[in-house]
């Protein structure tokens, strides 16, 4: 009995470690498998970076999680998290969502992309009536200490029930910035 068990458990073990794939697959992922940031290409992203834009400063922490099931595409990875804090001119706080648990991140990432190799993330704001809508990140210089953010909003419509009906949804992060890592 002790035997099938070893047998068994070490059936179950050569199958996990045969469905790990590293983050840059762009083929078709198995129910299950792991996209697993075997180079460490995550790390280089996570920290503060901070930019301006339209007279407010923001900082945006990336961290990177690990073995993280995606209920959509069927399969576990890695792969960054984003939480930001926005300030006025005067250091007032216009939005902050760093004290959220990981889980409710409102931005969380994708994977590379294989046309331009940049990392690609989707962002949804409960709090702004779910806006929503995709980020790309790259380094702009090899020190890696420069990143530029582009964020594509997608067709949010507005509600009456939106608090942000007859204002407009306010602009809580940037369309398109250059980041310096803190």
């Amino acid at each position: 009995m002790k035997n099938i068990f070893l047998i068994a458990l070490s059936i179950i073990t050569i199958s996990c470690k045969a469905q790990t794939y590293p983050l840059r697959t762009f083929t078709e992922i198995p129910l299950n498998a792991y996209l697993k940031d075997k180079n460490n290409e995550l790390q280089s992203y996570e920290g503060i970076w901070k930019g301006v834009f339209n007279g407010k400063t923001v900082y945006i922490t990336f961290k990177k999680n690990i073995y993280i099931y995606d209920d959509v595409l069927k399969y576990y990875k890695d792969n960054l998290i984003a939480k930001f804090k926005v300030l006025d001119s005067s250091s007032n706080i216009l939005f902050d969502n760093t004290t959220v648990s990981d889980d409710k991140a409102k931005i969380w990432g994708g994977k590379f992309r294989k046309i331009d190799d940049k990392y690609s993330l989707i962002y949804v704001d409960p709090d702004l009536c779910n806006t929503s809508g995709n980020v790309i990140i790259n380094f702009t210089d090899s020190s890696k200490t420069k990143l530029s953010w582009k964020l594509n909003l997608g067709s949010n419509m507005i509600t009456t029930s939106c608090q942000y009906y007859d204002t407009g949804i306010p602009e809580a992060l940037p369309k398109e910035i250059i980041l310096t890592k803190q």
